[in-house]
């Protein structure tokens, strides 16, 4: 196989060049090689291996405990089931914070794991960094309103925008960044009308996670879609299995089984 042909159908330019399309486009975060070969099956347009799975998989109550060697991990894992798609990976807190050099250097650790571009939170206060990894040929998303690694300025999860002054500064920040070079932009925990205004006003696509329906495309984690969220679902995500349950029902059936004696049976069992 050559390298054009592990480059993804749906790169970084021509998720660009879907802006104001007839068709939504569709993020989905994937952790692991099954969530993966389950995106890729269903024919999303970008996989995202968001930090999110401190929360969804690792166990941790945010994704300030996720490091850059988690990202890695995952994104490894993800890449290695070489989906056609976009692997946009999540830079975690702390991997772009602590000036350019670093942040290049975990930008730069997450593509060699697979990613074809990285994410990473903030606006116009990220300018220096984005540019930066820009400048090492690294495509990037930026991601604005509910930044889950700034819960703790914030106060905690709540949604940004809702009044006028911070509405104004959140389409700034977006039309920086955007002017600066992100390719694409997700937009979470927003009102509507600011997410429509955002849209209108920058150049590239915008994805919405808890931002309505105006966006260029919609993201959600994987595991709320198919039900292996935990019991708090948000309000902006749609749950469209139980898996959970089901994996559960399984593991009981067979446990049932062991200790009835009726597994393993002969069919089951290797002999001489």
């Amino acid at each position: 196989m050559s390298s054009s042909d592990r480059l993804p159908k749906l790169g970084a330019p021509a998720v660009r060049a879907r802006k104001g399309g007839d068709e939504p486009l569709v993020m989905v975060t994937a952790y692991d090689a099954p969530s993966a070969r389950a995106a890729a099956a269903a024919g999303v347009d970008v996989i995202l291996v968001g930090d999110s799975v401190g929360m969804v998989v690792l166990g941790y109550h945010d994704t300030l405990q996720v490091t850059i060697e988690d990202m890695v991990s995952h994104t490894a894992a993800v890449a290695r089931t070489q989906p056609p798609q976009l692997v946009l990976a999540d830079m975690p807190w702390t991997s772009y914070h602590l000036g350019r050099n670093k942040a290049v250097a975990n930008a730069v650790r997450l593509v060699r794991a697979g990613a074809g571009a990285v994410k990473l939170e903030g606006g116009v206060k990220r300018l220096d960094v984005l540019n930066a990894i820009l400048d090492a040929e690294i495509p990037v998303v930026g991601h604005l309103g509910l930044t889950p690694q700034s819960i703790h300025a914030m106060g905690g999860y709540r949604v940004q925008g809702r009044q006028p002054g911070d509405a104004k500064l959140l389409v700034e920040d977006a039309i920086a960044v955007s002017e600066a070079g992100c390719f694409a932009l997700v937009l979470e925990g927003m009102p509507d009308e600011v997410a429509a205004e955002i849209t209108r006003e920058v150049k590239v696509p915008t994805f919405g996670i808890g931002a309505g329906p105006s966006c260029d495309g919609q993201v959600l984690v994987f595991h709320d879609i198919v039900g292996m969220g935990g019991p708090r679902v948000p309000r902006f995500a749609r749950q469209y299995a139980d898996l959970e349950a089901l994996a559960g029902d399984a593991v009981a059936r067979w446990a049932a089984d062991v200790r009835r004696r009726r597994f393993p049976s002969a069919s089951e069992t290797y002999t001489l």
